[in-house]
């Protein structure tokens, strides 16, 4: 049975659709949790509705804040680091020859550099106590490529191969890095869909539906708990078959 009593975790888009449900499913199972993300107003609203969750609003665009962003977050969990959840991201789509250097730049640097940081960071921590867990959100689109997404799928193809580097440099540790691969799930985003192309992308899915914020939510409780002690430098794909067909 797992069991998350006592452990310390960081969540980090905490305020989007996927990290709401990733803060609720964790508090759950009794871990203490610091949520962050840029939107206060969610953030207050998570730690007014859900027991043993801090909140500190942080953004991680600030790479050169990222260290003390883990001090303080650290800190504010008691001194001891059990896991982090690297969820924060964004995109900024445009096809290729029209992508400017700064829609690049900003997608990598939010969603590669920052989870290179914070998992560089929390390390540090995690050596202290001989042991820890580091999750990292990817995208199927980091494996099939997508139209119009050049800057997000290098991004989120660069997260699985820094984790697998970072798992074998790790391993012996006691620190497992792992990623999860989530399809395209409901939330705020693809409610933005125009409906033809959400039942495009339905028609392509075997399971025939979009996927939940809570079915991620699962997978990261499963990865953060001592049940896992012995995967490292996986990526688990929560799409419904997608990646498959």
């Amino acid at each position: 049975m797992i069991n998350l009593k006592n452990k310390n975790i960081i969540v980090t888009g905490a305020s989007g659709g996927i990290g709401n449900s990733i803060v609720k499913k964790l508090s759950e199972f009794e871990a203490n949790i610091l949520a962050t993300g840029t939107k206060i107003e969610k953030l207050e609203e998570l730690k007014s509705k859900i027991k043993n969750v801090k909140i500190l609003s942080f953004d991680v665009s600030q790479s050169e804040k990222i260290e003390e962003f883990i001090d303080n977050a650290t800190k504010q969990l008691g001194g001891k680091l059990d896991c982090i959840v690297n969820n924060a991201g964004l995109t900024q789509d445009n096809l290729a020859i029209r992508m400017s250097f700064e829609e690049w730049k900003k997608v990598i640097d939010i969603n590669l550099t920052s989870t290179f940081l914070l998992s560089k960071f929390a390390i540090k921590k995690m050596l202290k106590n001989k042991s820890g867990k580091i999750i990292n959100i990817t995208s199927v689109v980091g494996h099939t490529g997508n139209l119009g997404q050049t800057n997000y799928t290098a991004s989120k193809a660069g997260i699985v191969a820094m984790s697998k580097s970072l798992a074998i440099e790790y391993a012996k540790k006691n620190i497992n890095i792992n990623c999860i691969s989530p399809g395209f799930i409901k939330t705020a985003m693809t409610d933005k869909l125009d409906e033809k192309f959400k039942e495009l992308i339905i028609s392509k899915i075997p399971s025939a539906r979009l996927g939940e914020p809570e079915d991620i939510a699962s997978v990261v409780l499963f990865l953060a708990s001592d049940q896992t002690n012995y995967i490292n430098g996986e990526t688990i794909h929560v799409n419904g078959g997608m990646y498959m067909a």
